[in-house]
């Protein structure tokens, strides 16, 4: 192997495998100049994801202060009624939760009560499955409710991906798909290539002439990805020393995140799902400080990110989903923290069209095994996306048998 093939195979390989882009692909997301928002707003509608791992405890998430009950199994991580943010006068956020508390003040909150499934799984590993792929069966599990959305075709083949999933790790198995590539990223940086190596245009060009009939498959693929993956640093890199240096979002690392994301929304790329995801939930022993920081963490987040898409004329086609694979135990343990339980609320933001509590606080009186009751399942909650927000057909993704709940206006 000539020693400029060799140095441009170990400069550009990584740029290239980085994007995790099958066999014959070039997607538009590196491949297409991204039109600033204000020359050409997209009009589709977007979804960003935030999964809270772990376990949220949906108890002292979405506070049911006025309840017979909660005082009863809640004395140790007990938060009364005159630190909770109001919702109604039995059931307030988290004091932390001020952010989204005003998103709720403004019409743009939902918290779903009560979501679940049937027969719950109290195994981290499970209940995560059972979510990211809204299958409940057991087996080969190949794909993810949100990755078979994508093979749906909701973005034109050619155009920019359609996913993107944002933060350190593997693909969620939510993102899984058969047929449409999702990248993979910690942060944007990643995105640039080395010009100490052998990534100029010169050496690209050069291994493209390389491939001819018999060249080995890591040629080919190079030559089909990596003059796409130079011009997409290169447009990428402009997006960010365009961008203002000074930044309203906290120096939290969901915040990073979904500043990032929201870099890509307002350079008007065409990417229509989005996921992330904020780690820490599993809240066994000393669970009030750590809590608190987290839910801090997401509601300040979040509302930096709202504030920056609304600034930015971009926040009326954004909807987020905020979800744990399950909630906590009803009663707190010994070492004043919370274990493993089922039923716990979601959250929609946005541009929703019933904002506040939707469906009932489950009852403390009528527990199974110490646990709440789940009164909706939470295939509907994604129902509602599909039908109601993406325009993709929940019945194909999800199955039969589980209706939209009223979150959003009908298209």
């Amino acid at each position: 192997m000539r020693a400029d093939r060799r140095d441009f195979l170990k400069g550009s390989l990584a740029a290239s495998t980085l994007m995790a882009f099958g066999d014959g692909t070039i997607p538009g997301f590196l491949a297409s100049s991204a039109k600033a928002a204000s020359d050409s707003a997209p009009s589709d509608k977007i979804l960003v994801v935030i999964q809270l791992i772990g376990g949220n405890d949906g108890l002292n998430t979405v506070i049911p202060h006025g309840i017979d009950g909660y005082s009863k199994y809640r004395q140790a991580l007990r938060i009364s009624s005159a630190q909770v943010q109001t919702v109604t006068k039995e059931i307030g956020l988290h004091p932390r939760m001020s952010g989204m508390a005003k998103l709720h003040e403004a019409g743009q909150l939902s918290i779903i009560q009560g979501v679940g499934y049937p027969n719950p799984d109290r195994s981290h590993f499970r209940s995560m499955e059972i979510w990211e792929t809204a299958r409940t069966e057991t087996g080969a599990l190949e794909t993810g409710w949100l990755g078979r959305t994508l093979d749906a075709r909701i973005v034109k083949p050619g155009e920019d991906a359609p996913g993107l999933h944002i933060g350190g790790g593997s693909l969620p198995l939510g993102l899984r798909t058969k047929r449409t590539e999702v990248p993979s990223l910690e942060n944007i940086e990643q995105y640039r290539l080395n010009a100490d190596n052998r990534t100029s245009r010169d050496a690209i060009r050069d291994v493209a002439k390389m491939d001819r009939p018999g060249d080995d498959p890591l040629l080919g693929f190079l030559r089909r990805n990596s003059l796409a993956a130079y011009e997409s640093s290169r447009r990428i890199e402009e997006m960010i020393k365009s961008s203002s240096e000074s930044s309203d979002y906290p120096k939290l690392r969901l915040a990073k995140r979904l500043e990032l994301i929201a870099k890509v929304i307002k350079a008007g790329f065409g990417t229509r799902i989005y996921y992330t995801s904020l780690d820490g939930f599993d809240t066994h022993a000393n669970q009030l400080g750590v809590h608190e920081n987290l839910l801090g963490e997401l509601s300040d987040s979040v509302s930096a990110f709202h504030r920056d898409l609304t600034t930015a004329g971009q926040a009326d086609r954004v909807a987020i989903l905020a979800f744990s694979e399950f909630g906590r135990r009803v009663a707190e343990n010994a070492s004043r923290g919370t274990d493993h339980g089922s039923a716990a609320p979601v959250f929609v933001m946005g541009p929703v069209a019933k904002p506040g509590l939707v469906g009932d606080h489950p009852k403390f009186d009528d527990l199974d095994d110490g646990d709440l009751k789940h009164h909706t399942d939470f295939r509907n909650v994604y129902a509602s996306i599909l039908d109601d927000w993406m325009g993709v057909p929940s019945r194909d993704i999800l199955g039969p048998g589980f209706s939209p709940l009223p979150l959003f206006k009908k298209a």
